[in-house]
């Protein structure tokens, strides 16, 4: 888990390149969500040469917009090449745009209008089911687009369905473009919420810390006749002071003194690591 906690910070610098060199992204969310998405593509039954297999794991990340960690993730694991992606990213013509879609190797859908994700992967879990097939579905939310109402349907279907096949991940980072998700729609106590439409709830008290987030999976995983939402309590910017909790980072672009100041404390930060 130590190495996985490492790379992160790898994953971290090659997000930061891409949005500099494409001049544009959600650098915020991109930070805050690295260790959920690294932990499940170390964990999910996929890999690039059996892309299309019918008993893959599915991923969906319906927080599009968190787009440049998804694809330093998937260049991590084989599916694309971290270089291309760099030096294409947002680019006209390029297929490496903003937000995720399927003709990319390794994209199961087009994401990014808020509040989707889940609502399809309840019909990937249920057509598991009546396929008989043993893949799991997993989908990673931001916070704030829990004010989508189609949201709240997807728990309530998932929960009627009991699709034990199911996690749903929750970046809960407290923040969105206009400030704190508890002053633009308030969540409250949100695991009883969600325990409410028939879901098991677990919750990481710290998000960005690989071992949670896998014991979390974990737990998931041996859930049986309910679906599972994972509540990761995580740090919008996380990995740099000058990002951190600071709803401005949400798609700011750096500035060429920023860009060195954040690269200096990915590096800080992952010699700590290494030092462990």
């Amino acid at each position: 888990m130590n190495a996985l906690a490492v790379k992160a910070y790898d994953l971290r610098q090659d997000v930061l390149d891409i949005i500099v060199s494409g001049g544009g992204g959600h650098i915020g969310g991109d930070m805050s969500c690295m260790e959920i998405v690294l932990a499940l593509y170390n964990r999910m039954n996929v890999s690039p040469d059996r892309a299309d297999d019918p008993n893959r794991d599915r991923f969906v990340l319906s927080k599009g917009h968190c787009v440049e960690t998804l694809y330093a993730v998937l260049a991590d694991r084989g599916f694309l090449d971290i270089n291309e992606v760099k030096a294409r990213f947002s680019k006209f013509g390029s297929e490496y745009i903003g937000h995720p879609h399927n003709t990319l190797p390794g994209i199961e859908m087009n994401s990014g209008s808020l509040g989707h994700g889940l609502s399809v992967c309840v019909g990937m879990a249920l057509a598991g089911k009546m396929d008989g097939r043993d893949y799991r579905v997993y989908t990673l939310m931001g916070d704030g687009e829990l004010a989508e109402g189609s949201v709240w349907e997807g728990f309530m279907a998932a929960g009627h369905y009991r699709l034990d096949n199911l996690c749903a991940v929750i970046d809960r980072n407290g923040l969105q473009i206009s400030g704190s998700t508890e002053d633009v729609m308030a969540h409250g106590d949100l695991a009883a919420r969600i325990s409410a439409f028939g879901w098991h709830v677990v919750e990481a008290a710290d998000g960005n810390d690989i071992d949670q987030v896998n014991d979390a999976f974990d737990e998931a995983a041996r859930v049986r006749g309910r679906p599972t939402a994972v509540i990761a309590h995580t740090v919008k910017g996380k990995g740099s002071s000058l990002m951190e909790n600071k709803a401005s980072w949400h798609h700011h672009l750096p500035t060429a003194e920023e860009y060195e100041i954040i690269r200096r404390d990915f590096a800080r930060r992952k010699e700590a690591l290494l030092h462990e």
